[in-house]
């Protein structure tokens, strides 16, 4: 019985999502809750699996393609066994990469039909990865069903046959660009398909700038007493809760009392209204390797430090899996962003709409301060407060990213609530 492969549902957010990655091509057969298809949105990488043991009749769309919520998108055969013989129909589409799954993936068309290449059995993943590279398909021994020939199987034997070429004229990598070998002079490009989920980070980047009255006001932490406090209990801590105690629950903490003091650092703006939210929902902005989300952690003035640590790390989880769901990223009434871990010692973050503040932490560098008239050698952090001048005054800001500094400098202030 053949039933069609429809697209999900998408929430009211998301207008359209892209085939990213066929797992299972027509002709393979496929166990029930298998995944066969990965759909792209500008804000989450969505999983469609087989909804029995079957096989895979017909891929209607191809990677690449464009779809709509609940549009179909190839058709499945119900009960059927696996063929042997790969099916002949093809279906176009260039080829994007999905939630780091195929990390440097280059655009181009190809069918979405295996194809049979001398003897060897290619995908067409596969096949185009072998003209790339000018390898012959014959040459290489295939690990899928039936001796089909995966992009794996290709990437291993060029990789064993750079490794093997020894001391070869190679082009130094250029960000996310593989390494080819070139003469010397010549310059190197590569031109890939900016992915939904970059391109829509790219444009609300963009409008924030441009609607938004921005200004970035900036402080320093001394973070000597919150480091004194996680050495003194880390143990404990993490025998008690099972987690490790980081800096972030400390200054989610933090800006959760100082959001309560200061109602218009967690308010957002709606047209020509200003909507004051009674409850913090912080969020976390995560880098991965499909680019910047910002997963919510909700209620925080109800949570404990390990609560928050336990909700981080989650987070963290799933988005290195590309795992995050719609309601993991939506709402939200204020974003804390560290660059510290990159190595950033300040910079000027930019507001994730519709709200009106985020806050920038960064490196902790020990810096020689005056404390009671003695230079004294403190391990200090730049704090970076950007806000929506439209929403918040300068005064309010200062006070606000004060208070923070007040909270971390002093932790007691966090559970006294002065």
């Amino acid at each position: 019985m053949s039933t069609e492969i429809k697209a999900p549902v998408f929430p009211e957010s998301v207008a359209e999502g892209t085939i990213a990655t066929w797992h299972k091509q027509p002709g393979e057969a496929c166990s029930r809750d298998e995944l066969i298809v990965d759909i792209e949105t500008d804000k989450v990488v969505l999983e469609v699996v087989a909804p029995a043991d079957g096989v895979i009749e017909e891929a209607i769309k191809g990677e690449g393609d464009t779809v709509e919520s609940g549009e179909v998108i190839g058709k499945f055969k119900e009960g059927a066994a696996g063929e042997s013989k790969p099916a002949e129909k093809s279906s176009g589409g260039s080829e994007a990469s999905g939630a780091g799954k195929e990390s440097g993936a280059t655009g181009g068309a190809e069918s979405s039909a295996n194809t049979q290449s001398g003897e060897a059995i290619l995908s067409p993943a596969a096949r185009k990865l072998a003209e790339e590279n000018n390898v012959d398909p014959a040459s290489i021994k295939g690990t899928g069903k039936d001796g089909r020939v995966t992009k794996e199987d290709v990437q291993n034997h060029v990789d064993a046959a750079k490794s093997s070429s020894g001391s070869s004229k190679a082009a130094a990598p250029v960000g996310d660009m593989p390494e080819v070998n070139v003469q010397q002079g010549e310059r190197p490009e590569k031109r890939v398909p900016m992915t939904r989920l970059r391109a829509s980070i790219a444009k609300r980047l963009v409008n924030a700038q441009q609607t938004a009255a921005m200004l970035t006001t900036f402080n320093e932490v001394n973070m000597g007493p919150v480091m004194e406090l996680r050495k003194q209990y880390k143990e404990s801590f993490e025998k008690r809760h099972g987690i490790k105690l980081g800096f972030m629950s400390f200054f989610a903490k933090a800006a959760t009392e100082a959001l309560k003091r200061f109602p218009a650092v967690n308010a957002s703006i709606d047209g020509n209204d200003m909507v004051y939210h009674g409850y913090q929902d912080i969020g976390v902005a995560v880098s991965t390797e499909r680019g910047l989300v910002v997963p919510v952690v909700r209620d925080v003035d109800g949570l404990g430090l390990a609560d928050i640590e336990k909700k981080i790390v989650e987070y963290g989880t799933k988005a290195k899996d590309g795992k995050l769901g719609i309601e993991d990223m939506t709402g939200g009434t204020f974003t804390i962003t560290n660059g510290g871990i990159f190595g950033s010692l300040i910079s000027t973050p930019i507001l994730n709409p519709p709200q009106t503040a985020i806050l920038g932490m960064h490196k902790i560098q020990e810096r020689p301060m005056a404390v009671n008239g003695q230079v004294v050698v403190q391990p200090m952090m730049y704090l970076a407060l950007s806000y929506d001048h439209r929403m918040i005054d300068g005064k309010e800001a200062v006070q606000f990213l004060v208070a923070i500094k007040e909270m971390l400098e002093d932790p007691a202030r966090i559970l006294l609530d002065v």
